[in-house]
């Protein structure tokens, strides 16, 4: 109903009939006809998206609150988990014994160690071949360590329009880890994993941007 009503709001005097099209009783030319639909579709958009943002104006979730603020994240961050690696490893992993510029072998025993993985050296390439474990395959290729969950949030700007055409707010927050996994406590890993173990050490702090949708408030993709 609302669309069939923006649709005749913006297209005046234009009926269905594919052989006659009348603006106010006079037929129209095919060029002339062609510059309605352009200019009702255009209408019909701008329409829309003023509705949207009306209607997004009338939803509590919609507001610019630090409690909303936190449910969208804590609602993000349930299925966004921490991981060791920003993408997963590929088993087996082989790292050069005579070449690691990056120290990935200290990584990778520290998780051995921990019965995440098995190692073996391979004399004769001067490599050591990792292979992950039962419980390192529970784990994943990028060994995550658990979730986000907001404890407060600190600070949020003033929300502003986007080059999307909707609100956004750049947001700081405080945030621990939650259901961290046994190996995750492992001094070794720690000591390996710097990162994780600020993370696991307390109170995070971090910032987000959230931007404002007809849901609510959510972390643009």
């Amino acid at each position: 109903m609302i669309l069939d009503f923006l649709v005749w709001t913006a297209w005046p005097g234009i009926c269905a009939d594919e052989t006659e099209q009348f603006e106010f009783g006079i037929p129209l030319s095919r060029q002339r006809l062609e510059e309605f639909m352009v200019r009702g579709t255009w209408q019909v958009a701008t329409l829309l998206m003023g509705l949207a943002f009306l209607l997004a104006g009338c939803n509590t979730a919609a507001k610019p609150t630090k409690e909303n603020f936190q449910a969208a994240l804590n609602a993000y961050y349930s299925a966004h988990d921490e991981c060791l690696y920003r993408h997963s490893l590929h088993f087996p992993y082989e790292v050069n014994t005579q070449s690691d510029p990056d120290h990935e072998r200290l990584r990778l025993d520290a998780l051995a160690k921990a019965q995440m993985l098995s190692s073996e050296e391979e004399k004769a390439i001067k490599a050591i071949r990792y292979t992950m474990t039962p419980a390192g395959t529970r784990a994943t290729g990028r060994f995550c360590y658990g979730h986000r969950e907001v404890t407060s949030i600190d600070d949020f700007t003033p929300p502003a329009k986007a080059a999307n055409g909707f609100p956004e707010t750049l947001v700081s927050y405080h945030y621990v880890i939650k259901d961290a996994p046994v190996w995750a406590q492992d001094d070794d890993v720690k000591k390996a994993f710097p990162k994780m173990a600020s993370d696991l050490a307390g109170q995070g702090q971090d910032k987000a941007t959230l931007a404002q949708t007809m849901a609510g408030w959510q972390v643009p993709e």
